[in-house]
Protein backbone atom coordinates (compact mmCIF):
# COMPACT_ATOMS: atom_id res chain seq x y z
CA UNK A 1 0.00 0.00 0.00
CA UNK A 2 1.59 3.17 -1.01
CA UNK A 3 1.71 6.38 1.84
CA UNK A 4 -1.08 7.91 -0.41
CA UNK A 5 -2.56 11.17 1.43
CA UNK A 6 -6.54 10.14 2.58
CA UNK A 7 -9.38 11.23 4.26
CA UNK A 8 -10.26 9.99 7.47
CA UNK A 9 -14.11 10.51 8.43
CA UNK A 10 -14.58 7.99 11.44
CA UNK A 11 -14.73 9.53 14.93
CA UNK A 12 -14.41 8.20 18.53
CA UNK A 13 -17.71 7.99 20.57
CA UNK A 14 -15.97 10.96 22.45
CA UNK A 15 -16.08 13.21 19.09
CA UNK A 16 -19.40 12.22 18.57
CA UNK A 17 -20.42 13.43 21.64
CA UNK A 18 -18.86 16.18 21.54
CA UNK A 19 -19.07 17.22 17.68
CA UNK A 20 -22.70 16.82 16.15
CA UNK A 21 -23.10 15.77 12.85
CA UNK A 22 -24.23 17.84 9.61
CA UNK A 23 -27.67 18.13 10.40
CA UNK A 24 -27.40 19.41 13.81
CA UNK A 25 -24.79 21.61 13.77
CA UNK A 26 -22.82 23.47 11.10
CA UNK A 27 -19.48 21.99 10.18
CA UNK A 28 -16.38 23.64 10.18
CA UNK A 29 -14.14 24.53 7.57
CA UNK A 30 -12.22 21.60 8.10
CA UNK A 31 -14.89 19.26 8.36
CA UNK A 32 -16.60 20.96 4.99
CA UNK A 33 -13.16 19.84 3.06
CA UNK A 34 -12.71 16.58 4.39
CA UNK A 35 -16.37 16.04 3.67
CA UNK A 36 -15.79 17.46 0.19
CA UNK A 37 -13.48 15.35 -0.82
CA UNK A 38 -15.20 11.88 0.11
CA UNK A 39 -18.63 13.64 -1.67
CA UNK A 40 -16.38 14.64 -5.11
CA UNK A 41 -14.81 10.94 -5.09
CA UNK A 42 -18.57 9.76 -4.91
CA UNK A 43 -19.83 12.77 -7.55
CA UNK A 44 -19.08 10.70 -10.40
CA UNK A 45 -20.85 7.78 -12.48
CA UNK A 46 -18.00 5.07 -12.76
CA UNK A 47 -16.52 5.90 -9.33
CA UNK A 48 -20.33 5.43 -7.75
CA UNK A 49 -21.10 2.37 -10.23
CA UNK A 50 -17.39 0.84 -8.88
CA UNK A 51 -18.01 1.44 -5.23
CA UNK A 52 -21.55 -0.23 -5.61
CA UNK A 53 -19.84 -3.60 -7.37
CA UNK A 54 -17.13 -3.64 -4.63
CA UNK A 55 -19.91 -2.82 -2.01
CA UNK A 56 -22.21 -5.74 -3.07
CA UNK A 57 -20.02 -8.00 -4.16
CA UNK A 58 -20.12 -11.65 -2.12
CA UNK A 59 -17.52 -12.47 0.10
CA UNK A 60 -16.73 -8.69 0.76
CA UNK A 61 -13.87 -7.99 -1.71
CA UNK A 62 -13.46 -8.02 -5.83
CA UNK A 63 -10.32 -8.35 -7.89
CA UNK A 64 -9.34 -5.81 -10.30
CA UNK A 65 -9.44 -8.45 -13.00
CA UNK A 66 -13.24 -8.98 -12.58
CA UNK A 67 -14.23 -5.11 -12.36
CA UNK A 68 -12.56 -3.83 -15.47
CA UNK A 69 -14.55 -5.98 -17.75
CA UNK A 70 -18.19 -3.94 -16.38
CA UNK A 71 -17.29 -0.93 -18.02
CA UNK A 72 -15.94 0.40 -21.47
CA UNK A 73 -12.68 1.98 -19.99
CA UNK A 74 -9.02 1.07 -20.35
CA UNK A 75 -7.65 -0.56 -17.55
CA UNK A 76 -5.21 2.71 -16.88
CA UNK A 77 -8.82 4.92 -15.99
CA UNK A 78 -10.48 1.96 -14.01
CA UNK A 79 -7.13 2.32 -12.23
CA UNK A 80 -7.33 6.25 -11.50
CA UNK A 81 -10.79 5.77 -10.85
CA UNK A 82 -10.48 3.08 -7.78
CA UNK A 83 -6.99 5.35 -6.54
CA UNK A 84 -9.39 8.28 -5.86
CA UNK A 85 -12.40 6.16 -3.98
CA UNK A 86 -9.60 4.76 -2.28
CA UNK A 87 -7.80 8.32 -1.53
CA UNK A 88 -11.07 8.96 -0.34
CA UNK A 89 -10.81 6.10 2.27
CA UNK A 90 -13.88 4.29 0.67
CA UNK A 91 -12.44 1.59 0.12
CA UNK A 92 -9.26 -0.47 0.42
CA UNK A 93 -6.80 -3.13 -1.36
CA UNK A 94 -4.21 -5.67 -1.56
CA UNK A 95 -2.02 -6.93 -3.69
CA UNK A 96 -2.21 -10.80 -4.23
CA UNK A 97 0.80 -12.09 -7.39
CA UNK A 98 -0.73 -10.05 -10.07
CA UNK A 99 -4.18 -9.11 -8.97
CA UNK A 100 -5.46 -6.25 -6.78
CA UNK A 101 -7.90 -6.92 -4.50
CA UNK A 102 -10.70 -4.06 -3.49
CA UNK A 103 -13.25 -4.00 -0.03
CA UNK A 104 -15.33 -1.22 0.93
CA UNK A 105 -14.05 0.43 4.51
CA UNK A 106 -17.56 0.45 6.11
CA UNK A 107 -16.79 2.76 8.63
CA UNK A 108 -16.42 5.80 6.34
CA UNK A 109 -19.79 4.65 4.89
CA UNK A 110 -21.60 4.39 7.98
CA UNK A 111 -20.23 7.70 8.94
CA UNK A 112 -21.17 9.00 5.59
CA UNK A 113 -24.74 7.93 6.55
CA UNK A 114 -24.40 8.95 9.54
CA UNK A 115 -23.80 12.70 9.25
CA UNK A 116 -26.85 12.66 6.84
CA UNK A 117 -29.57 10.98 8.62
CA UNK A 118 -31.51 13.11 11.51
CA UNK A 119 -30.70 12.10 15.07
CA UNK A 120 -33.86 9.81 16.05
CA UNK A 121 -37.13 11.62 17.45
CA UNK A 122 -35.68 15.25 15.73
CA UNK A 123 -38.16 17.02 13.57
CA UNK A 124 -37.72 18.25 10.18
CA UNK A 125 -38.21 22.48 10.82
CA UNK A 126 -41.36 23.90 9.39
CA UNK A 127 -40.57 25.18 5.96
CA UNK A 128 -42.15 28.84 5.50
CA UNK A 129 -43.67 27.67 1.77
CA UNK A 130 -45.12 24.97 3.54
CA UNK A 131 -46.87 27.18 6.12
CA UNK A 132 -50.76 28.61 5.28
Amino acid sequence: MSNQARVVLGRSDEARACCPDLLTTPLDEGQAVELAKVFKALGDPVRLRLLSLIASRPGGEVCVCDLTPAFDLSQPTISHHLKLLRQAGLIDCERRGTWVYYWLVPETTDHLAGILTRPAGASLPEHPASVG
